[in-house]
């Protein structure tokens, strides 16, 4: 196996995966990590129809994708694998899961979340959780597509995570 992508992006399969992703790296597989999604058939189904015929679609729990690569399921597949949450990512690395970069391209707005850049809104547990993967050794950039440039997200991150070290003295 071999992993060739790890991206964090809430919205899963979509079209800057399928249309610029996709048509760039060499893959056989995309492994969806989300547990909503691992329950609901007919987002599955959506995201299935969205891939070319050529690329297999996983969608697993955290836990059992986890399970899966630490097994050895996808040994003969070039994978890319698409998270939602920083956690997700840091929990796969914890279990022993050989992540070296992970790319951040997409976490949207909601209440609690502060926007850092244009396609990165966080909360403190995700920048607790992205120095943790970072201090990991994992590179953590950020770029929408492939050929964008990539922006190295954790010089602020990084001071973000010092503020949130600061308060809570």
């Amino acid at each position: 196996m071999s992993i060739v992508l790890v991206r964090i992006d809430d919205r899963l399969v979509h079209g800057q995966i399928v249309q610029g992703w996709l048509k760039t790296i060499d893959i056989d597989a995309v492994l969806v990590i989300s547990d909503s999604a691992a329950k609901d058939k007919m987002q599955q189904t959506l995201m299935k129809m969205a891939l070319p015929n050529a690329i297999n679609l996983y969608v697993k729990t955290l836990k059992d994708a986890t399970t899966s690569l630490k097994s050895g399921d996808y040994d003969k597949e070039n994978i890319m694998i698409l998270a939602v949450h920083p956690s997700d990512i840091l929990y796969m690395i914890n279990e022993g899961v050989k992540i070296t970069s992970l790319n951040i391209g997409g976490m949207h707005f909601i209440n609690g979340k502060k926007q850092l850049f244009k396609n990165i809104c966080v909360d403190n547990e995700d920048i607790e959780n992205l120095h943790r993967i970072y201090s990991k050794g994992v590179e953590v950039e950020s770029r929408v597509l492939p050929y964008d440039e990539k922006s190295n997200v954790m010089n602020l991150l990084e001071k973000e995570y010092h503020n949130i070290c600061e308060a809570s003295k």
